[in-house]
């Protein structure tokens, strides 16, 4: 199977739950992300702000940035390519490319800082292989990030046995 086909069958899978569904199973991974050693650990945390499809990260956005860790959230500035800022809160997001929200926060650079980094993916492998929305820019970003811990986040109905990968795809250290 490739990497369309694969991405097809969980758009498919997404598809038999509403948003307010998703939302509540979210819960619990949120729960178990809150209370992971990496998280606890970590004072800069590069995040997501979740799309409708996603695993909801709104509210542990704010509880992490509220409980005194520095937040980080991706802001595409190209196709292909994102940049990360820093989040302050509610009142620096703006809706931005593919109706995502954005921060406009200041600009982060110093990439070996981050302790941590919260990936999203359509679908994730046990061996930690990432499947994208298929435009590459989370790989293209998580290269640099070469001594973050990298932790995939998605529902149980989107892990798969195997995730095809390619040499540019970045592998996750752990999936919850």
């Amino acid at each position: 199977m490739n990497k369309r086909e694969l991405g097809q069958i969980i758009r498919d899978r997404k598809r038999r739950f509403t948003s307010k569904e998703l939302e509540e199973l979210s819960t619990q991974i949120m729960e178990k992300l809150e209370l992971h050693p990496k998280v606890q650990d970590a004072q800069i945390i590069m995040m997501y702000y979740s799309l409708a499809d996603e695993v909801y990260t709104h509210e542990m956005v704010d509880k992490l940035y509220h409980g005194g860790k520095t937040i980080l959230l991706p802001k595409v500035i190209a196709d292909g390519i994102m940049e990360i800022r820093r989040y302050e809160g509610q009142k620096s997001l703006r809706q931005g490319a593919f109706g995502i929200m954005e921060p406009i926060g200041p600009l982060y650079t110093d990439f070996s800082s981050i302790d941590l980094a919260v990936v999203p993916g359509m679908s994730f492998d046990k061996e930690g292989n990432r499947l994208g929305r298929g435009k590459g820019y989370y790989d293209r970003f998580l290269i640099q990030l070469t001594t973050t811990y990298k932790l995939g986040v998605c529902f149980d109905f989107q892990k798969t046995d195997q995730v095809p990968c390619e040499v540019t795809d970045v592998k996750m250290d752990e999936v919850l």
